[in-house]
């Protein structure tokens, strides 16, 4: 009997929800209301190299039967090595930072809850869901949790559209050659193309085929053209839905704060706005408004920040030869839980060094889309290597896209970087 398609998906899944964090909101709806529809089109241009990316990211966990770390330590020197832990690192947990900060500040738009004992809460949750589950069960969480994106999709369709203007925003990129823009267009690119799902998808293939008994006397996984298309499917349904809530999100935003001159987003309450036209028919509307989007931030930063710390720990762990799975007992992975735990502390610690929460998160967008570049690279140079990859190396079209990516996003990181400093 097939499994249903519920149970197919998994890894993909979950990578592209996790991708829809609190920074990612954040970003998307500071585009929103910043420029109205104009970085609209930038979703349907990211999808196709999102999803090259990942599906690079996920077939060399499926097989190699190895996460990405272990595999660059057989083709690259140490230094590179290092180099990209330490970047994974950096980014990782200035994102931690960030979410559990948005997490704190949405909670208190509903409950009169100091902002540091939300914080401590928060962490101590993550901590012990994360540390004290195992994986099929903590799986198992975070593919539910996904279900909280649903909120932003429906708004699109509480709200009186201008149909026509938001169809050409979608298919005819807009350009203006300022800092402010180009700086949204990086945070865009970078939290949706992020490094840390790079590491996550790929270490969950392996996950999954660990959690299924695949892996062969010789230690290579056992897979077929069969396993990569689900893979495939996978991958592609996680990408998708995630560029379709960042579409709604941008589209919201744009329509209900920035056409009624809303331009800048300044903190969760203003935010929230963008939620109002879905409950405008109830009392109090806007306190609703607030719940919902409290319960799709805290419910998204549960699923994100231990999507960041786990990542980050694979990385770590592998260069340092630890044992490293969330199947593991603590007792049997004491490196691989020290990251975790570690890396959790210091985002947590960043928010006490007085960065407002809805900056932080867009900031911590535009490390990532800076720090991806140089990743996507060496993902690219392993997802086409015969000799690693054998018969399922990346096909032609998605090798395209993947340097494609790898091309563009650099571009944009310059041509920030020019318009700081012309």
């Amino acid at each position: 009997m097939k499994r249903s398609l519920w149970k197919k998906l998994g890894p993909g899944l979950i990578t592209g929800a996790a991708d829809d964090d609190p920074s990612g909101i954040a970003t998307y709806s500071q585009a929103g209301s910043q420029f109205g529809y104009g970085q609209l089109w930038t979703v349907l241009f990211m999808l196709p190299l999102m999803v090259s990316v990942q599906e690079a990211c996920a077939r060399i966990g499926q097989v190699t039967g190895k996460g990405i770390i272990t595999v660059m330590k057989e083709r690259f020197s140490r230094k590179i090595i290092l180099g990209a832990v330490i970047l994974v690192l950096i980014a990782n947990t200035i994102n931690i930072g960030a979410d559990i900060g948005a997490m704190a500040a949405a909670l208190q738009l509903i409950f009169p809850i100091n902002f540091t004992i939300a914080m401590l809460l928060f962490t101590a949750i993550i901590l012990v869901l994360e540390i004290f589950t195992s994986y099929k069960t903590y799986s198992q969480i975070l593919k539910w949790l996904t279900l909280s994106l649903v909120s932003y999709i429906l708004t699109v369709f509480f709200v009186q559209e201008p149909w026509g203007q938001i169809l050409k925003a979608t298919f005819i990129p807009h350009f203006e050659l300022n800092f402010t823009f180009l700086f949204i267009i990086v945070g865009v690119l970078g939290t949706t193309i992020s490094p840390y799902m790079f590491f996550w998808e790929a270490e969950e293939e392996v996950e999954e085929e660990r959690e299924r008994h695949q892996f062969r006397k010789d230690g290579k996984p056992k897979i077929n053209s069969w396993s990569i298309r689900s893979m495939r499917l996978d991958n592609f349904l996680g990408m998708l839905s995630s560029n379709l809530v960042a579409w709604c999100i941008i589209v919201t935003t744009a329509t209900v704060l920035h056409n009624h001159g809303i331009t800048e987003i300044k903190n969760s309450a203003d935010a929230a706005k963008a939620l109002e036209p879905l409950v405008n028919t109830f009392p109090n509307a806007g306190l609703l408004a607030k719940l919902i989007f409290s319960v799709g931030i805290v419910g998204l930063g549960l699923l994100a920040v231990p999507v960041l710390s786990a990542s980050a720990s694979y990385a770590v762990s592998e260069a340092f030869n630890w044992r490293a799975s969330l199947n593991y007992k603590m007792k049997r992975a004491h490196g691989f839980y020290g990251i975790i735990t570690i890396a959790t502390l210091f985002g947590l610690f960043i928010n006490f060094i007085g960065i407002d929460p809805v900056k932080a998160l867009v900031v911590a967008a535009v490390i990532n889309g800076i720090i991806a570049v140089p990743l996507i690279f060496l993902i690219a140079k392993i997802a086409n290597n015969r000799e690693i990859m054998g018969e399922y190396k990346s096909g032609k079209l998605s090798n395209i896209f993947t340097w494609l990516t790898f091309i563009l996003m650099g571009i944009a990181d310059l041509a920030m970087f020019w318009s700081f400093l012309r």
